[in-house]
């Protein structure tokens, strides 16, 4: 017998009508009592009336063996897919029988996209819609497909602390950022950071009491919960009365989007127990980087020079390099003061003139304008030179300065690691406390 419900469209109309309005009425709270048009209820054999029969007779607390049998001989796993969604619509997930479950989910697989029906069953049972017992089937079934403990621990840590700051720079290093640049400083204290907010994250998910029952009230407009929409439309997708605006996504990919900050944190402490041995070994990985030890020596640029520092002071050599570059650069080529000389010596020549010639005074009055001219130009050279002096001997005390600060900075931050491998050690044995508590029944 066809389970078509386009086999007779006026009877698989009425069937959607039916259907649909029940949801609603479910979803609304109003209950299940709306009368079935004579045209569904005497419709030919298919899983859907025997189905919303039963549901019915469910909700009424009535006996629902006879159409529940009918409606499985049709077509059982989406009667039991049926019920198990409309009755945590309802409210009153905790009625279907132990074995709808494992029909209506059927099987996981990295291979696979998960259904639409198995990721409404597992929003469902992740929120309590089924108690404690659709928990942890749910956890069960995920479990199952054996996740690979080294799969692309990257995106999970990314999914779980996503907000990285661009650099960390530690309290020791604070006033030289450029030292907190340089990888083999900058790596260790990353580490640190992700893992405590690693550590930070898992505790949010796995420390929040979870609400048993699974099912958030109605808006004031009597519109459905989000949560209740989106077991409506897997709903209106089973029964062909709609179709789900996007298309079934890889488990990983399901996983992920519930472990990343904002997400629902029922779906989020299932996420976390699955992909804990991922976690864990991101977590490993992150302290083994944290126990990195300082280098014994590191090349910084100090006032555009590099200078090598090691814990028992800067190198000499490359000290003594960036101090003659300074002072080479300094000190720009200004040339011998020509000119200047030029004015006084052609002064004297024309106060030589005066002497000789009737016209001695505006003669005079020249040479003196020359000289003054000369002089103005020597003395400025000259003040010039003192300037270009003393800002080579400020830049060689700043230079020197900067460098013997970097180098306590250095041995300050030395002293950091070591508080910081233990803080990360702290950080794994927590954070491996929490995976093992793992999600909360309720």
């Amino acid at each position: 017998m066809s389970t078509d419900l386009t086999a007779s469209p006026r009877i698989g109309t009425e069937s959607h009508r039916y259907a649909e309005a029940l949801l609603t009425s479910l979803a609304a709270g109003t209950g299940a009592g709306l009368p079935m048009p004579p045209e569904a209820a005497d419709a030919p054999e298919h899983w859907l009336r025997p189905a919303v029969q039963a549901l019915e007779m469910i909700l009424r607390g009535e006996d629902a063996l006879e159409p529940l049998g009918r409606a499985a001989q049709l077509d059982g796993r989406r009667t039991a897919l049926f019920l198990c969604l409309a009755l945590a619509v309802a409210g009153q997930g905790e009625q279907i029988h132990a074995s709808w479950l494992g029909i209506a989910f059927g099987e996981l697989s990295l291979n696979r996209p998960v259904t639409h029906g198995q990721r409404a069953l597992w929003l469902a049972a992740a929120r309590g819609a089924y108690g404690p017992a659709g928990k942890i089937f749910v956890l069960r079934r995920l479990d199952a497909v054996a996740i690979p403990a080294h799969t692309e621990p990257e995106r999970w840590l990314s999914a779980l602390t996503p907000h990285e700051p661009a650099m960390v720079v530690p309290p020791s290093l604070v006033d030289f950022p450029e030292l907190a640049e340089l990888p083999e400083l900058a790596e260790p204290v990353e580490a640190a950071a992700q893992l405590a907010r690693l550590r930070g994250r898992c505790a949010e998910i796995t420390s929040t009491r979870q609400n048993g029952s699974g099912r958030k009230p109605a808006t004031p407009e009597g519109r459905p919960a989000e949560a209740e929409e989106e077991l409506l439309v897997a709903l209106r997708h089973l029964i062909g009365s709609a179709e789900p605006e996007t298309p079934p996504g890889p488990l990983i990919d399901h996983l992920l989007a519930d472990l990343r900050p904002g997400s629902d944190l029922h779906l989020a402490g299932i996420a976390l127990h699955v992909a804990a041995p991922i976690v864990r070994s991101a977590a490993e990985t992150l302290v083994t980087a944290t126990q990195a030890e300082p280098p014994e020596s590191v090349t910084m640029p100090i006032l555009g020079h590099s200078v090598v520092l090691r814990p028992e002071g800067p190198d000499p050599e490359s000290l003594a390099a960036a101090e003659e570059r300074i002072s080479v650069e300094g000190v720009p080529d200004r040339g011998r003061p020509w000119m200047g000389y030029a004015l006084l010596v052609f002064g004297v020549a024309v106060l030589a003139a005066a002497f000789a010639t009737s016209a001695t005074l505006p003669l005079a009055g020249l040479a003196l304008a020359l000289f003054a001219a000369g002089g103005y130009g020597l003395w400025h050279r000259r003040r010039r030179e003192r300037a270009d002096a003393e800002y080579v001997t400020a830049q060689l005390s700043e230079l020197r300065e900067l460098a013997e600060g970097a180098v306590w900075a250095l041995h300050e931050y030395a002293r950091e690691n070591d508080k910081r491998v233990q803080d990360a050690a702290a950080d794994l044995a927590e954070l491996t406390r929490l995976l093992r508590r793992g999600p909360r029944a309720r």
